[in-house]
């Protein structure tokens, strides 16, 4: 029933923008905090970025902080992230995951990603 599916990622030079979503539904989407995670080839699961339900409040990983911003629309079911100034680093599956409660960094629900590549 539970839903998060992912688009918008691609190939993309160092420097450039992505705007990756996560369209979700099955569940009260406005009533749960977000999270994108990353996973990087050969390596294991990073966080990236939490958002509350309401939009107002935003948390970013050191690695990402200043280049990356998260949103969301209520209103369509939608998750955002914006990546700009793209670094090699950043080449990665990236993932939508629903919040458990309150609780960051627990999850109960995933979408199946994404591919980012940055590379020229």
């Amino acid at each position: 029933q539970v839903q998060l599916v992912e688009s918008g990622g691609g190939l993309v030079q160092p420097g450039g923008s992505l705007r990756l979503s996560c369209a979700a539904s099955g569940f009260t989407f406005s009533s749960y905090g977000m999270s994108w995670v990353r996973q990087a080839p050969g390596k294991g699961l990073e966080w990236v970025s939490d958002i509350n339900s309401g939009g107002g409040s935003t948390y970013y990983a050191d690695s990402v902080k200043g280049r990356i911003t998260i949103s969301r629309d209520n209103a369509k079911n939608t998750l955002y992230l914006q990546m700009n100034s793209l670094k090699p680093e950043d080449t990665a599956v990236y993932y939508c995951a629903k919040i458990i409660g309150t609780t960051r960094g627990e999850y109960d629900y995933w979408g199946q990603g994404t591919q980012v590549t940055v590379s020229s």
